[in-house]
């Protein structure tokens, strides 16, 4: 007698256990396992990185610094004083550019979002107003340069006053930060100088 209880209990058990697993499936008759999203394990997935090479945050005027008028001011950085648009973020010269047109496009404008500007961009902060003009982009749009160069804001300055970029080759030439005079800051310590360079047309 005392089997047959125990028996019975278990057959219950089993009963209640098949039961919340037929409850538990989709409409197929099977369990719909969970996925880990990038997001979810702190991992950094290639396809994020791919998307964020190939998708240009030219389109936003907040990355920019576009809008009626472009402004170029300077900060001060551990490399000497710098240009700057108007949200703080360092600006570079690409020495593959050698005349005022650029030879960034594409996955390196991606990369590299030029400085557009609608109007005539504004100088501030030590910023020479007749080094200041624009050039034509193969997309119609105007960017800004500095002593006759086109000037890059660098994806990978986060925040302002990065130069991440300084002395970086991408995209087939060196990348610099720039003096107020125009010329190019090849160095990488603290103890760099505004130099005229020997590549690029600087």
């Amino acid at each position: 007698m005392k089997h047959t209880r125990v028996r019975a209990a278990v057959g219950g058990i089993v009963l209640a256990a098949a039961a919340t697993t037929a409850c538990s499936t989709d409409s197929g008759g099977s369990a719909a396992a969970p996925t880990a999203s990038p997001s979810d394990t702190g991992t950094y997935a290639p396809a994020d990185v791919a998307h964020e090479a190939t998708t240009s945050p030219t389109t936003s005027p907040g990355a920019t610094g576009t809008g009626p008028s472009a402004t170029v001011t300077t900060k001060s950085v551990p490399l000497g004083t710098v240009l700057v648009n108007n949200r703080g973020r360092t600006l570079y010269v690409f020495q593959k550019d050698t005349t005022s047109t650029s030879t960034c496009t594409g996955t390196c404008a991606a990369t590299w979002p030029p400085l557009l500007t609608s109007g005539k961009p504004a100088a501030t902060g030590g910023v020479k107003s007749n080094l200041l003009s624009t050039s034509t982009r193969s997309g119609g749009a105007k960017q800004v340069t500095y002593n006759g160069h086109p000037l890059y804001m660098f994806s990978g300055d986060k925040t302002a006053g990065q130069t991440n970029g300084q002395g970086l080759t991408a995209f087939g030439a060196k990348w610099y930060v720039l003096g107020t005079n125009g010329k190019q800051i090849t160095k990488t310590s603290s103890s760099a100088s505004p130099t005229s360079g020997t590549s690029g047309g600087y």
